[in-house]
């Protein structure tokens, strides 16, 4: 590994000197299983935890463009002289004892793993399973892609399912299917159609874990298992932290930031209720993307290296204008520059925009961007001047904020705290003012690109996640379904 490899891999791996071996394998996935070809060299590393590590060596080519090769080391002490296994992570890393809940309690806890066939779930059942709790995996069958038949040659679940009995085999963890199909449309999808046929941009992945991963799975485990699991956990970016004794009291808990300002998933699980949230564990809370995938070597799993999945869960390969065309169909409009209210152009259907939306609008002379949408009439706004409108500025930071939904207890303690619109590490100060009953008033600090009714925004005070409440415009403010 050269001079820049070195430098790069330092960054994740700062602390103890040790000498392990890299072994360089390419994966490639067969029916599920993976491939490897091997070859051997062998370097001197820093290693955080002292176990498996991955090096990534950084590469520029005559263009500029960046790029990266991956190694994967297996370590062995060169004091020792032997193979460290995954549970030395309790030893050295206070994080994970603490989202794991090692040490904590007088026996093993009996857990429900979330486990969906991807990378995040897969460390987290190896964390748990290395930390000595009695754990059973669990697949939800949420796909209904039966309604575009014969689309592709696979079905996307069947893979993740295949990958989920690879895991379970190679940790020797059960595995049971959980078919929410049913629940996931009645919960999830058909509140979706509504809210984009309402003009509103719904967030079904927010949707989808409080009320089916926490909500129809909670429920399908309390009717088949009663008491007998003590934690649900699952792969999420997330951290709770519990203050007190064992019992599940959810005026204890609280969900703070993790290290990973990229994957933190707290936007998508400030929807849950306090009751959902007191039973879940997030093995991952405290790691990092980088450091997942390195624990994933270090377990060996068959899936390490499969792809993050990408857009909304129940869609798959399918995309969202697909999926919408399909259970919605079109409706001809016209496209209408706000300035000069004159109409330059036509559109498929007001629910395929959203505000702020610049792609998608082919007309010449743009950029363009959706404004608004009037739904009554079919008509969707669009403007070159977004950017520089003193109307179209204060609609982009000013917004009302219903439907609260609290996590625990705890309200801010000042009307200045932070928020996010959306999820990724971008995160506005803000001011709060409650307006009425279970409904506040925001203003942001800066300008964002577009803030879409129906979206959520989820609030923090000091790292903890606080919850969130649904963004409404006074024009288009229609009571949303009960949560």
């Amino acid at each position: 590994m050269d001079g820049t490899g070195l430098r790069f891999a330092e960054r994740f791996m700062p602390q103890s000197h040790v000498a392990f071996t890299v072994v360089k394998k390419t994966s490639k996935c067969y029916n599920g299983h993976a491939r490897m070809v091997i070859s051997h060299s062998s370097t001197n590393i820093h290693d955080e935890w002292g176990i498996l590590k991955q090096a990534e060596t950084l590469h520029v080519d005559d263009k500029g463009r960046q790029g990266t090769t991956t190694t994967k080391g297996e370590f062995f002490s060169s004091q020792q002289g032997e193979k460290t296994s995954l549970e030395h992570v309790w030893q050295t890393h206070t994080g994970a004892r603490d989202t794991c809940e090692v040490g904590v309690h007088k026996r093993p806890l009996k857990i429900a793993m979330l486990l969906s066939g991807g990378v995040d779930s897969s460390v987290a059942l190896a964390l748990l399973r290395a930390a000595g709790h009695e754990v059973t995996a669990f697949y939800l069958q949420i796909w209904f892609q039966e309604d575009f038949r014969n689309t592709w040659d696979a079905c996307p679940w069947e893979e993740d399912l295949a990958y989920c009995n690879a895991v379970c085999d190679a940790l020797d963890v059960p595995l049971k299917t959980v078919h929410l199909s049913s629940e996931y449309w009645d919960r999830v999808v058909d509140h979706s159609i509504g809210e984009v046929k309402a003009g509103r941009t719904p967030n079904p992945d927010m949707l989808c874990n409080s009320r089916v991963k926490f909500g129809a799975f909670y429920e399908y485990l309390d009717r088949e298992y009663g008491d007998e699991f003590d934690r649900i956990a699952s792969g999420h970016y997330a951290r709770i932290q519990r203050r007190g004794d064992e019992k599940n009291d959810e005026t204890r808990i609280r969900m703070v930031l993790t290290p990973d300002a990229v994957k933190d998933q707290t936007y998508f699980l400030a929807n849950l209720k306090p009751e959902q949230l007191c039973k879940a564990m997030f093995p991952l809370g405290c790691f990092t993307k980088p450091q997942v995938r390195e624990l994933a070597m270090c377990a060996r799993l068959p899936n390490t290296s499969r792809k993050d999945s990408q857009g909304i869960c129940f869609l798959g390969k399918v995309k969202f204008d697909e999926f919408i065309r399909e259970h919605i169909g079109e409706w001809p409009g016209p496209l209408v520059e706000e300035e000069s209210n004159s109409v330059v152009g036509y559109h498929a259907g007001y629910w395929f925009y959203t505000v702020g939306q610049r792609k998608g609008i082919h007309l010449s002379g743009g950029p363009w961007y959706v404004t608004r949408k009037d739904v009554r009439n079919n008509a969707v706004y669009i403007s070159r001047q977004y950017n520089a409108s003193d109307d179209s500025r204060a609609t982009r930071r000013r917004f009302r904020c219903v439907n609260i939904n609290w996590l625990g207890p705890m309200r801010p303690q000042s009307q200045r705290i932070q928020c996010k619109v959306r999820h990724g590490p971008q995160m506005y100060d803000c001011t709060i003012h409650e307006k009425e009953m279970n409904e506040l008033m925001i203003e942001l600090d800066g300008i964002d690109q577009g803030l879409a009714a129906g979206q959520y925004a989820v609030l923090y005070e000091d790292s903890v996640c606080l919850g969130c409440g649904t963004i409404m415009h006074d024009d288009s403010y229609v009571s949303l379904s009960a949560k």
